[in-house]
Formats: C-alpha cells, sequence, structure tokens
C-alpha cells in the first residue's frame, strides 16, 4: 500500500510551490494547504488513482473524517475495486466511513452498469438485496410489474415501460424497526428509476443517450441514502418508493399527444416524451402522499436545465416549503454534498399549459424552455399533498460524470446520498 500523509505546508521548491503531491521514500504527502482544502485533498487522490494507484493507507496527523472522505471519493474508481486504509479516528467515525463508502459503493455498481445487465426487476430486486443486508426483517417489500401497474392506477410508469421487452416496475419498500404495522409512516423517499432512456418519439442523439444508463441514478441516491441512515440508527418508519422502467421505441409506445388520467384524476398531455422521468415520479409521489407521511423526499436525474444552472458541483433543491429548502441547504454543507435551491413557486405550476389536459408534461421547445427545471419541479408538486406532507425534490446535477476530471472518476458520485440521509435523521 502506499502510504498516503497530509500536509499543511507547501511543497519543496523542487516539486513546485503549489505542488498537490510531492513524494518521498515511504510514500505520498498531499499539501493541502490554500483555498477548498477538501478539494485539493480530492484532486490528489484523483491524481494518484490515475496514475495507477489502487491501495493505499492514509497515515499520520490531520486526517480528519471530513478530509478521509474527500479523500476516498477522489481515489474511487469507475471500473477497478480500490483498497484504502483509513487513519485511526474515533471509532464512531470510522463506523460512520465505513457504511458511507458501502453505500456509496453500491450506487457506482447499479449506476455503472451497463442497460443491458440493469434493467427495472433488477433495479428493483438489487435494491431489495441491499436493504435486506442492512435491515434485516426490519424491511418488507412489494412489487407491481408490467400491466400489473394499471390495475393500481399507476399509468405514469406503465406508459413510459411499455414499449420495452423488459417490463416497467414499481417497488415499494417498508423499513419498519418498530416492528408494529400501525406505526404511522414518518418519511416516503421516490426514486425515478429509468434504466435506459432512449427518449421514446422525442428521440435522443446518439450523443446524448450513450450515458442514459445513469437515469436510474434517482433510484439508487434514494435507496442508498435510506442504508445509510438505518446504519446511523433510523428509528423510525420510511417507506421507499422506485418507479422503475425503460423509456424505448415500438409501435406500442406511448406518443406525443397522449393525455394520461392519473390515479389523482390529473391530466397530462403528452408533449416530450423524453420528458418521462416526471410522468414517473408522479406516480411515486401520489402513492407516498397517501401514507400521509410527514415528509416526502423524491430524487431524480430529472432535467438537463438544472445541470445549466448549478454545474455539476451542486445538486439542485426545490420545494414550497422555504424553511425545509433552507434545512436541507444547510444538511448539504454539513456532510459536504454541495445543493442549491432554484425557484419554485404554486406559479409555476401555469408553465406547460395544455389545450386537451390540465397541464402538459412539458413545453414543445428545446430543453423544455425557459426554465426547464422549476417548470418540471412545478409539475411534480401537482402530484404532492402538500396539505399533509412537507416534500422536498432534488434535481441531481451532481450524481454522475460523464467523463473524469480533476476529482471524480468517471460515472457516478454518490452525492445525495448523506445529504437525504441526514434528512431522514
Amino acid at each position: 500500500m502506499l502510504r498516503i500523509s497530509l500536509s499543511a505546508e507547501p511543497s519543496a521548491g523542487s516539486w513546485g510551490e503549489k505542488a498537490l503531491l510531492s513524494y518521498q521514500e515511504d510514500g505520498a504527502v498531499i499539501h493541502y494547504s490554500g483555498d477548498y482544502p477538501l478539494r485539493r485533498i480530492q484532486q490528489a487522490a484523483r491524481r494518484l488513482q490515475s496514475q495507477g494507484v489502487t491501495q493505499a493507507s492514509l497515515e499520520g496527523d490531520g486526517w480528519s473524517y471530513e478530509r478521509q472522505w474527500a479523500f476516498y471519493c477522489g481515489f474511487a474508481a469507475t471500473m477497478k475495486p480500490v483498497e484504502l486504509k483509513w487513519a485511526s479516528i474515533d471509532e464512531d467515525e470510522l463506523e460512520l466511513l465505513n457504511a458511507r463508502r458501502h453505500c456509496s459503493d453500491w450506487v457506482r455498481q447499479v449506476v455503472n452498469a451497463t442497460p443491458e445487465d440493469m434493467y427495472p426487476e433488477k433495479l428493483a430486486a438489487d435494491a431489495v438485496e441491499f436493504l435486506a443486508a442492512i435491515a434485516g426483517d426490519k424491511i418488507s417489500h412489494e412489487l407491481l410489474i408490467g400491466d400489473q401497474l394499471l390495475e393500481y392506477g399507476w399509468i405514469g410508469t406503465h406508459s413510459v415501460g411499455r414499449a420495452s421487452s423488459r417490463p416497467p416496475v414499481m417497488l415499494t419498500l417498508d423499513f419498519n424497526p418498530t416492528g408494529d404495522p400501525d406505526v404511522p409512516v414518518a418519511a416516503c423517499l421516490v426514486g425515478k428509476g429509468i434504466t435506459f432512456d432512449s427518449g421514446g418519439y422525442s428521440l435522443k442523439s446518439s450523443a446524448g443517450m450513450v450515458t442514459m444508463k445513469c437515469d436510474m441514478g434517482g433510484a439508487a441516491t434514494v435507496t442508498a441514502a435510506l442504508g445509510y441512515a438505518i446504519e446511523q440508527g433510523l428509528r423510525q418508519r420510511v417507506r421507499l418508493i422506485l418507479c422503475c422502467a425503460e423509456n424505448m421505441v415500438a409501435g406500442n409506445a406511448y406518443k406525443l399527444g397522449d393525455v394520461l388520467t392519473y390515479k389523482n384524476g390529473l391530466t397530462v398531455e403528452v408533449v416530450n416524451t423524453d420528458a418521462e422521468g416526471r410522468l414517473v415520479l408522479a406516480d411515486g409521489l401520489i402513492a407516498a402522499s397517501e401514507t400521509k407521511a410527514p415528509l416526502i423526499i423524491d430524487a431524480a436525474t430529472l432535467t438537463g436545465a438544472a445541470m445549466m444552472a448549478v454545474g455539476t458541483d451542486y445538486n439542485a433543491l426545490f420545494g414550497l416549503d422555504k424553511e425545509l429548502l433552507q434545512h436541507a441547504q444547510q444538511l448539504s454543507e454539513l456532510v459536504s454534498e454541495p445543493a442549491w435551491p432554484l425557484p419554485l413557486e404554486k406559479w409555476h405550476q401555469a408553465n406547460c399549459p395544455s389545450y386537451y389536459a390540465d397541464t402538459a408534461n412539458s413545453r414543445a421547445q428545446k430543453g423544455g424552455g425557459m426554465g426547464g427545471a422549476s417548470n418540471a419541479a412545478a409539475f411534480l408538486s401537482r402530484f404532492v399533498d402538500t396539505d399533509s406532507s412537507r416534500w422536498i425534490h432534488f434535481d441531481l446535477a451532481a450524481c454522475f460524470r460523464d467523463s473524469a476530471d480533476s476529482r471524480w472518476a468517471a460515472g457516478a458520485t454518490g452525492l445525495g446520498v448523506a445529504n437525504i440521509a441526514a434528512l431522514l435523521l
């Protein structure tokens, strides 16, 4: 293992005064002084990993919990496993690091999998297996597959997924540590699980489609967040709802101009089959609202507009409850997973009008037109009973990298997992 130590001092002149790394006989030294030390530590770890280092031991002073986690984020690889020995710290923090790594590694595993290997039923099964390994008999679950969705009124998930040879699925998983079947649900998590997104008849280009295995990042994130919260001692009942489908093209695919009638009676005209994530999430939000849970959190790789607004270092936050938004942002800073609120008001619901239905699922303009991320969030808000539940929407702009950069390997990042877990706790 390569020994890695920290130094708050600049590197020796022979390495360059602003060098991130210097090397000694017994290992490497990260020079983290300057602005944004956690980013510098992550950049140094990424540089080591890109140079072929796959085994590292963090040693010496200065390795706080936050610094060790920053190193791990840069050291984790897309394809090959890495071995990392944490520095000696408080036992509780060591357990927290191991739990966070376990959950983030699971996100990487399922999001980076090929769309041939990760399809709706497989995603649902993997989520159940992952959480069962953590919570054991404290969880129970139900799967609705294919046409069973219509029997329960889940028109959005069925419509988006019906053109695929691999049927759409809704997973409802109940974590109930109390053992009392009558105890109320304290929170609901809803995740977008589009395991591959061709765009449907609003077909994506090859460049836009090549990374669309990541479109189930929301489902992976909320699943891992629940697992991470459980590992930290979550004691409240939480329900997880994953809306899983492949958005494909076929003779029986849903079409532009179709009108979907949802279980809550709302009618939606389809003006863009590539705005499918909000159609499946609507089912999950209705199901979550039926529980009367006081907190509903949904997460999705929903819009390119959010990425245009906040970039790929932040997740975008939306909600009508300003106090909850502020709390979520404060927690994002606490767990070093940057998130930023974008505008959302009730009047945004009128920004996707339809002559033929209560609303359209977008606007017939490139990218959904101006304010596309806010309009998408407003569409979701129509399906939440905000009189009974506080609701927050994570548009996961930071959960995936199309290519490697100075801090992250290509693929899933896991950003959002700890933020959502903190909200549950």
